[in-house]
């Protein structure tokens, strides 16, 4: 599977589609490149907001938006709302595109083996990324994140257990965790 970071960059062709669906929390956007695969996503309405996300290497100079059949988008917008209906696993195979420096991209990549209703703490997070000390780096990590759901970024906590930051709101998080915890047969984590 094409994995957030190790995507070759090379594929983009400089145009993106994108489309918006309603979720439980939410307008939810992709911005997905010609073959399907996402660059950028999130919950809002805006898909200028999440392509000024994208790293500039991937950063299409044409996006067209496309109804939420139109075939680039359906296998994302598929899984999205697969996710929302208890499949939290159905966003696990969706191609990403990501481009960032050796550990960022290897971080991204991590982040995609979190299992839903199992968050890990920033500390956990920079060790299972190979730099155990680089607890701000991991922080930074999900701060980058183009990809938001489809990189679970969601899925790391504070240290103390607290939800700490999110860039599309700490309800948002709350709520796709509260979701997953309820998927792996477990209490609420909050």
């Amino acid at each position: 599977m094409t994995t957030a970071a190790t995507a070759p960059a090379a594929t983009t062709t400089g145009t993106a589609v994108t489309t918006t669906i309603t979720t439980p929390d939410g307008p939810f956007t992709v911005v997905v490149d010609p073959d399907g695969t996402v660059l950028a996503s999130g919950w809002t309405a805006e898909p200028a907001a999440l392509v000024a996300l994208v790293h500039p290497d991937l950063r299409p100079a044409d996006v067209t938006p496309v109804p939420d059949d139109a075939p680039a988008v359906v296998p994302a917008v598929a899984a999205v709302r697969a996710y929302y209906a208890g499949d939290v696993h159905a966003i696990d195979a969706v191609p990403v595109r990501q481009v960032s420096g050796p550990y960022r991209a290897h971080a991204w990549d991590v982040l995609r083996t979190v299992e839903p209703g199992d968050p890990v703490t920033y500390t956990r997070y920079a060790e299972l990324s190979g730099r155990p000390a680089a607890v701000r780096a991991a922080a930074g990590a999900c701060a980058m994140n183009a990809a938001a759901l489809f990189v679970p970024c969601h899925r790391v906590l504070r240290t103390d257990g607290s939800l700490g930051g999110f860039r599309y709101g700490l309800e948002v998080k709350r709520s796709l965790l509260d979701r997953e915890a309820r998927a792996a047969g477990e209490p609420s984590l909050l």
